[in-house]
């Protein structure tokens, strides 16, 4: 069965558990000057970068548009040979390139709005683990199965593309595909290639069907992890 085809959240479920944020105070700006390409330490900050191009080597079929489109600053929680984990902190300010761009999702925004988010990732891995967390007590309502790939270590941060295709896993084991219908846009784009969709489906596929005999297999225990009170707003030194 495609992506597609599988049924997709309920409006209030995505609004709940998709949406960038509730209101808080702001504290004051925190700037660093990000370290080199690791390993980092816990709490250097460093830039997560979103590059046009980056795609899994197996994939034959080049897309023309290379760059990097997005810049996030993130904390480093741990990097060691087995993962890298990091974090955007509540007002985490993004950064665009200026020029002619396509214009990236989150352009609207200036910064991450709500509770941070705990990225886990594994070498070699096409997908991230993103926690989410809501409301007044911090309460832990979902892990996102965040497709994108490979991080690849640069100066001062990391590099990787985010490939649409979300997979949403609730506490109770429950799963839902989101953005599957918007991969035919990105073709029509030039952002992805026929190829490199058909990857997509095929590598979300399999994730879907490990989650239906193993259920969640990645470290549950994140989830209740707690960033230190200080690590908000950040915001990367200009190159």
């Amino acid at each position: 069965m495609r992506l597609a085809d599988r049924e997709t959240a309920p409006t209030e479920t995505r609004d709940r558990y998709l949406a960038v944020g509730d209101s808080r105070p702001r504290g004051s700006s925190l700037i660093y000057d990000p370290p080199m390409s690791g390993p980092w330490s816990h709490g250097d900050l460093i830039a997560r970068r979103e590059q046009l191009g980056l795609q899994p080597d197996v994939v034959a079929e080049r897309t023309p548009t290379v760059g990097v489109w997005l810049e996030t600053p993130v904390f480093v929680v741990e990097d060691t040979p087995e993962h890298l984990i990091s974090y955007i902190a509540p007002g985490a300010r993004f950064r665009f390139p200026t020029g002619e761009w396509p214009t990236h999702p989150w352009s609207a925004r200036e910064e991450w709005i709500g509770h941070g988010c705990l990225m886990v990732q594994r070498p070699q891995d096409h997908f991230a683990v993103w926690h989410f967390w809501d409301g007044p007590d911090r309460e832990f309502v979902c892990w996102y199965l965040n497709l994108q790939t490979a991080f690849v270590r640069s100066a001062g941060g990391y590099d990787t593309q985010d490939l649409e295709l979300d997979i949403i896993v609730l506490p109770d084991g429950t799963h839902i595909v989101k953005d599957d219908e918007l991969l035919e846009d990105r073709v029509a784009e030039g952002r992805y290639s026929p190829e490199l969709v058909e990857w997509i489906r095929s590598y979300g596929s399999e994730l879907i069907s490990r989650l239906g005999s193993e259920g969640p297999w990645w470290d549950r225990s994140w989830a209740q992890w707690t960033p230190p009170p200080e690590w908000v707003d950040p915001e990367l030194q200009q190159p």
